[in-house]
Parts: C-alpha cells; structure tokens; sequence
C-alpha cells in the first residue's frame, strides 16, 4: 500500500498550516479520503501541496497553479502541462524584469536626487559660515 500522510505530517514538511491545506482542498486542488473525521492525503496530494507552493514562490495565483496542475491529466498528458508551464514562466519572468527595470530606474532617480539635495545641503552650509 502507499504511503499516506495525515494533515499534520504534511503541514510541518511544507511549513504551512493545516488551515492552509484546508483550504487548497475547499478549493478542490487537494482531495484525501477520510476515515470518519480524519483526512488521510495520497503521495499524489502530498505532490500536488509542493507545486501549489512552488507555483506561489514563483508568483502564480492559485487559479494559475490550478490550471497547470490539472493538464497533467488532460489528454496532453505531462507534456502539454510542460508546454503551458514554460509559457506561463516565461511570461511571470518578462513582468518580473519589466519590474527590477523599474525598480533599477527608481533607485537611479532616488540616487540622483538625493546627490542633488546634498549639494545643495552643503552650498546652504557653507553660505552660513
């Protein structure tokens, strides 16, 4: 028989709460089965938990991380869910660079404005003197 996993062994590997896998299953990304109250996940949930969550550090939205997870059932199989994958990666990667390039350029205007302020900071300093 497979391994299986209760609520609590999966919330301490992932460091989340069993709130949190709650609600992934509420969301229907996550379906144990039961034994009475008790939630007994699959090796194939306790995969699903990990791309949830590295789906979030890589800034996905649930809906998105949904939607991948779910083609690897399609009938594309694991290379559609691949194709999609590296396409939506892509596209976060692109918003990413657009946002350091912005953020550099603030960093350059606040650097620039500042330097101004100083000099102008030490002509008021030295016209006192």
């Amino acid at each position: 028989m497979d391994q299986t996993y209760s609520i609590a062994e999966l919330a301490r590997e992932f460091d989340v709460t069993p709130r949190t896998i709650r609600y992934y299953e509420a969301e229907g990304m996550l379906a144990p089965d039961r034994k009475g109250q008790r939630r007994i996940y699959s090796p194939r949930d306790r995969v699903t938990l990990a791309l949830i969550l590295r789906g979030k550090r890589l800034g996905f939205s649930l809906a998105e991380a949904k939607e991948i997870i779910e083609l690897y059932d399609a009938p594309q199989g694991e290379a559609g869910q691949l194709r999609v994958l590296i396409e939506k990666l892509a596209s976060k990667r692109d918003a990413l660079e657009a946002k350091r390039r912005d953020a550099e350029s603030a960093l350059a205007s606040m650097d620039e404005y500042a330097a101004r302020c100083r000099e102008r900071l030490n002509e008021l300093e030295n016209t006192d003197r």
